[in-house]
């Protein structure tokens, strides 16, 4: 299985702070924010990685990372994503890179108390399909949120105004190699992009979705507000440990 790594967009939630840098360069306690979702994938076994950029700052990726060296990788991969055209759009640009593979696929601005290792071996026995994980939170309106029948995920609603459950879709997914001909069919939404919600609803549609609970905490760091917890969880907890397993 192949990773990608998806850290474009403007930023616009945390600015000023991203007037003069990506988002996904910040700090989040005593590292760049882009360390954890690399760190997510190295601890699921994942050794082949994309990542996937944009703006004005790409290449202090290249500067930062390298090679991948510290993380313990021979190889990093990179693209550009060019404009806003969402989550789905920047994955488009890594099928080249997964040559057919299974893919476990990072937002960049993910971070997590525990590992995806056991979540990623479940998927790679699954063998075809689509794998979530999904979070309890306070807040689920602010993220894709499940509706569950029974085990059963049926729907995801992008951002609803009265959640059908308190969970979150996290931003950690697991696809086969059909992902990429479901992102080709979706339309644009009313925001004008292409939503990783619309591909989780393609295969749950085609009966091909699972999902597990994450352990240990989860947030996002795309808000001042969550960049801001981020930063005590890491300070109080770490990260990406792995005796903690999803």
């Amino acid at each position: 299985m192949k990773g990608v790594v998806l850290a474009g967009g403007q930023g616009t939630r945390l600015l000023p702070l991203t007037k003069v840098t990506n988002k996904h360069l910040l700090p989040v306690y005593n590292r760049p924010m882009i360390y954890y979702p690399i760190q997510t994938l190295v601890n699921a076994g994942v050794t082949e990685i994309m990542l996937v950029t944009g703006g004005n700052n790409a290449g202090d990726f290249l500067k930062l990372l390298g090679n991948g060296k510290e993380f313990g990788l021979k190889h990093l991969n990179y693209t550009y994503q060019e404009g806003e055209g969402g989550i789905a759009d920047a994955l488009r640009l890594a099928e080249h890179f997964a040559e057919g593979e299974p893919i476990c696929v990072v937002l960049g601005d993910n971070i997590i108390q525990g590992n995806v290792a056991e979540a990623a071996d479940h998927f790679r026995r699954q063998r075809k399909g689509a794998k979530i994980l999904l979070k309890e939170v306070n807040d689920p309106q602010r993220f894709g949120v499940p509706v569950l029948e029974d085990e059963r995920v049926v729907q995801i609603e992008e951002k609803p105004l009265h959640p059908r459950s308190p969970y979150a879709v996290t931003g950690i997914y697991f696809y086969d190699p059909q992902v990429f001909g479901f992102i080709r069919s979706l339309k644009p939404s009313a925001r004008g992009e292409l939503e990783i919600t619309d591909v989780n609803n393609a295969y749950i549609k085609a009966g091909m979705l699972t999902w597990s609970l994450l352990q240990g905490w989860w947030t996002d760091a795309g808000t001042i507000e969550s960049l801001y917890l981020a930063n005590q969880l890491v300070g109080r907890t770490g990260a990406n440990n792995l005796s903690l397993a999803a």
